[in-house]
């Protein structure tokens, strides 16, 4: 086989393997999982022997979407937290925009709260962000924290919680809400009450700069 036609095999294999975790996403939104694999598929729209060439199983397709899911938020969060030098402010701002996501983004939103364990857990994503940015915030003496895990834990479950609110109160302000569990959880781990306020009423990048999903609704 030539260079080129690898290459051209090789791209065809990578929209055929996003085409099934875009269904999956999907899916889970929609808490539709106990599908078949032929129902997955057909909302992806390639062929059935396509799906064994790159997921033995269901389960691992949807842990796949879930990590997938996980990763694009955890990057366009470092992207729109990359001209921060305060690690308290990159927190304060990734938090606030994660709130602000269950709105903008709702498919996206609706994957990670079927599988809310995934935020304090997973090696993807939003977990490790967090844990990174507490522990430079603890290093620059801007937080004090007993335990990191702990303190994940904490704001996976502010985090979850809260998107499940706004989901259910669609006429509450999101971002006032946001905000305000944003600016409860900066006392938590150390700030002051004056400190905190100020880190949650600064601008914010707009969301939809960036593409959360592919067929995301807006």
């Amino acid at each position: 086989m030539s260079e080129q036609a690898a290459s051209r095999l090789e791209r065809r294999k990578a929209r055929t393997r996003a085409a099934l975790v875009r269904a999956a996403q999907a899916l889970i939104a929609e808490g539709r999982t106990a599908v078949s694999v032929l129902e997955i598929t057909q909302a992806a729209d390639v062929g059935l022997g396509s799906f064994y060439n790159h997921f033995p199983t269901k389960e691992q397709l949807y842990q796949a979407a879930v990590e997938d899911a996980l990763d694009t938020l955890g990057a366009v969060l470092d992207e729109l937290t990359t001209d921060l030098d305060d690690p308290a402010q990159v927190f304060a701002q990734s938090f606030r925009l994660t709130g602000r996501m269950h709105r903008k983004c709702p498919e996206l939103s609706k994957v990670l709260l079927h599988h809310g364990h995934e935020l304090a857990t997973s090696a993807h994503g939003l977990a490790p962000r967090v844990r990174r940015d507490i522990d430079a915030a603890v290093r620059a003496g801007r937080f004090t924290v007993r335990d990191t895990e702990l303190a994940v834990v904490t704001i996976a479950g502010a985090a979850i919680g809260l998107g499940q609110l706004l989901h259910r109160q669609p006429e509450r302000d999101d971002a006032e809400a946001t905000d305000q569990v944003t600016e409860d959880l900066l006392r938590m781990l150390g700030l002051d009450a004056a400190d905190a306020h100020e880190c949650t009423t600064r601008p914010l990048p707009a969301l939809d700069t960036v593409d959360l999903l592919p067929d995301s609704a807006a």
